[in-house]
């Protein structure tokens, strides 16, 4: 039987403590001495990010004692925080940033000097030297009263000498791989005011037995091309990823000659936000293995490196993240669908044979609660289109009164150079489930469609990405899908930024929800950290030149013109969005005694990771849309307090 009752007001099995308590999420696979590896973040440890290994066949074991947490601070995002050599490990520890060795039945010790201050030397992306006596890493350094300084060093990998520079002078550093004989070392790096996706360089240098480099010479790359994921093949080529033709593909350099390995309308590479991304492996006899990305949709293609032929493999999944291989006929990765959430598997390729190691959902959710994205393209500004993905209400237990439409939330993702995908997410289910219907957008600006499509967004922060989520909502509401006098606008940080510009600029939505979001670009422009601190020269242009554009494109300046009410939420430790973002909306939103709800953090960094919180974040938002939207939620959630409502 189902039950009649109002969009928003659904009970839903989904509940804010399913999403915390299922809410593992994997990255990095790792394949050494027979053994896989890969990362675990768990909110229900705080956010902890676990090392778990897994012998094949055999069950999953963690290998870092608590409280020990996997984490870099490198560039604030992180990534590539783990790296392993025959069966001992070496991680950095996100308390003291120190980078630690593991032996497989030892305890952690560490190997990097103490910082002078907390958290001032911090590591990441590091490799170890063939004969195990040497790791290269990235290093951020950061001293008082100047910029971090980014570099790579080799150091011992016992920890006798402390780290030695050998390579600096660029603003970044990414990827330094070594070959398997340890004479060559290949990296990438960028200066200010590029991102790696604008533009990175691939060098090479002689590799000596103390660590030194020698002979450079620039491989490929430039301001205007981005490399992404230099490797060497087993037979001592270079392949790498570039997006020379407007599209991430793959490359080898063979004896000073760029060749194309794989050239495809569609991204194999990704937008480098953390380190550690892998996004293909080679196989045995001359094959490699990449993910690929077409419009959105992912899938698994295997190259033969001699005949150029190319086969899809046929995978129950369509969002991969770093694959890893075993140098032969098996292949490692983290996969998900849109109805299947992320997992780890092993797939051995002559025996077609797949099996999951490890699920991020332990429980069966009843495929009457699952709502499956719809991709659509819909018409934008400029006789252009856009993308994205829509999910209808789902529940088998209700049915909404007749004549009624949902309400829509619309999310304007992260980034903004980054993208969504249709893998199975609870936190969308949360919301589809109790009445509300989703799209996801993919606005110009984001990644998988090209370099032409990203670069729509170049001088257009605040203006394409607002425009493109508006005329999705328009898009559905004009379909007949959703309620146009009931949608709203959500998203974080960058996506944060979107839903305020929407708000401020706009009136099309009738509430807002900004996860540390940037309300202030002139407060954004001089106080973040350096990875992103020339970002917004791209986006908006050159700072202070361009102060004025800066300031029509602040929200926070024009506060007096929203004419909904809004809920931010806020981590009190963030480093990339301070604190003084949401502060400054809040000002004015109260001198002009516009209605809003603020729910701070304390605990809580860029991006929330303890349980706790994610739930109390959620709960508060669907309370927040239920006094706007006026309908009595099914959940027994905590009240915020709304000023001025």
């Amino acid at each position: 039987m189902t039950t009649t009752a109002a969009f928003g007001s659904w009970k839903s099995p989904v509940s804010g403590a399913l999403l915390t308590s299922s809410g593992i999420t994997f990255g990095e696979p790792q394949f050494s001495d027979g053994t896989l590896y890969w990362l675990e973040s768990r909110p229900d440890e705080g956010g902890r990010v676990a090392i778990v290994r897994c012998g094949l066949p055999g069950t999953p074991t963690d290998v870092v004692p608590k409280p020990f947490n996997v984490r870099t601070r490198v560039h604030e995002y992180g990534g590539g925080a783990y790296l392993v050599h025959g069966s001992t490990v070496f991680f950095s520890d996100f308390k003291d940033q120190q980078l630690h060795r593991q032996e497989p039945d030892g305890t952690p010790k560490p190997i990097t000097p103490a910082p002078p201050k907390p958290a001032a030397l911090r590591y990441a992306d590091g490799r170890v030297t063939p004969d195990g006596k040497t790791i290269i890493s990235v290093r951020e350094r950061h001293e008082e009263g100047r910029e971090a300084i980014n570099e790579i060093v080799a150091f011992p990998a016992d920890g006798s000498a402390p780290p030695r520079i050998i390579l600096e002078g660029y603003d970044f550093y990414s990827f330094p791989r070594v070959r398997s004989d340890g004479r060559k070392l290949a990296w990438t790096c960028w200066r200010h005011p590029q991102m790696p996706w604008d533009g990175t360089e691939l060098w090479v240098g002689d590799l000596s037995p103390d660590g030194s480099v020698s002979n450079p010479a620039r491989i490929a790359g430039s301001s205007t091309e981005s490399i992404f994921q230099p490797e060497w093949a087993p037979n001592g080529s270079l392949y790498f990823i570039s997006d020379r033709t407007g599209w991430w593909n793959l490359y080898v350099e063979k004896t000073g000659e760029v060749v194309s390995v794989f050239d495809i309308n569609a991204e194999i590479g990704v937008p480098q936000w953390l380190f550690g991304y892998k996004r293909y492996a080679f196989l045995s006899k001359d094959r490699v293995a990449c993910v690929v990305n077409e419009n959105g949709l992912e899938h698994i293609v295997v190259v033969d490196t001699r005949s150029g032929s190319r086969s899809r493999l046929s995978l129950p999944h369509s969002t991969f993240g770093s694959i890893a291989s075993d140098g032969d006929e098996r292949l490692f990765f983290v996969g998900a669908s849109a109805s299947k959430a992320s997992e780890v598997v092993a797939l051995d390729l002559p025996r077609n044979s797949l099996v999951a190691l490890k699920h991020s959902l332990e429980i069966n959710l009843d495929d009457g609660y699952v709502s499956i994205p719809e991709p659509i393209e819909f018409p934008t500004q400029h006789n252009q289109s856009a993308f994205a993905l829509f999910y209808a209400p789902k529940n088998s237990d209700h049915v909404a009164p007749a004549g009624e439409r949902p309400p829509l939330i619309v999310i304007s993702h992260g980034g903004p150079t980054s993208a969504t995908t249709p893998a199975f997410r609870l936190a969308i289910q949360y919301w589809t489930s109790r009445g509300f219907g989703v799209v996801d957008v993919n606005y110009g600006g984001s990644t998988g469609y090209g370099r032409a499509y990203r670069e729509r967004l170049n001088g257009n922060w605040g203006i394409v990405d607002v425009e493109d989520c508006i005329h999705a909502a328009r898009y559905l509401e004009k379909r007949g899908d959703v309620d146009g006098k009931r949608m709203a606008i959500r998203g974080g940080s960058a996506g944060g930024y979107t839903t305020l510009c929407a708000l401020v600029f706009h009136n099309v939505f009738a509430a807002g929800a900004s996860y540390y979001g940037v309300a202030d670009l002139e407060t954004l422009a001089v106080d973040t950290h350096k990875f992103e601190s020339r970002y917004e020269e791209g986006l908006v242009g050159p700072y202070p030149q361009a102060a004025d554009l800066y300031k029509e494109r602040s929200p926070v300046r024009f506060a007096d013109r929203l004419s909904c009410p809004v809920i931010l939420l806020q981590g009190l430790e963030d480093k990339v969005v301070p604190p003084s973002q949401a502060e400054v909306m809040i000002d004015a939103l109260r001198e002009k005694h516009l209605p809003f709800a603020y729910v701070a953090f304390p605990t809580e960094g860029h991006g929330f990771r303890e349980a706790a919180n994610i739930q109390r974040a959620i709960e508060a938002e669907l309370y927040f849309y239920s006094r706007i939207f006026g309908f009595v939620p099914a959940d027994k959630i905590t009240v915020i307090p709304i000023e001025n409502l």
